[in-house]
């Protein structure tokens, strides 16, 4: 009798040992979400700023060149004397390519940003390198 209540303790302790070991996991795969959630939501704060970088950029070159432009083009018209259509072509061409950079900038800074949640996903193998290191 004395051999069967050992056992049984024994039983209960591996039990009480899974158990233990299956909250851990739970707790650990929401801890995980979490993260998860917490790195997307940095990263979509990201690439909206640089969205909104790009925009402004695009603005600000439009705004300008719109100046520069009538600018330009009456100095080009009056004192050079370069026909108005003429002048209004180079300038267009210039404002064309210094807008073209900018937006290449602005996609080139997107283009860097890495949408996977790589922490999450390094700290997921090692819990799961961990829960098989806990199975007996």
């Amino acid at each position: 009798m004395a051999e069967f209540s050992r056992r049984t303790a024994e039983e209960r302790s591996i039990a009480e040992l899974f158990g233990g070991l299956s909250q851990d996991v739970a707790l650990l795969v929401r801890q995980e979400a979490q993260l998860a959630k917490n790195e997307m939501q940095q990263k979509l704060s990201k690439v909206t700023t640089d969205l909104v970088s790009l925009a402004s950029g695009g603005i600000v070159a439009l705004l300008g060149g719109l100046a520069l432009t009538a600018a330009i083009i009456l100095l080009l018209i009056d004192p050079i004397g370069v026909k108005p259509w003429l002048a209004a072509m180079i300038v267009a061409a210039l404002l064309g390519i210094v807008g073209w950079v900018l937006v290449q900038r602005g996609l080139k800074d997107l283009k860097r940003t890495d949408p996977a949640p790589r922490r999450t996903m390094e700290t997921i193998k090692d819990d799961i390198q961990w829960a098989k290191e806990q199975r007996p």
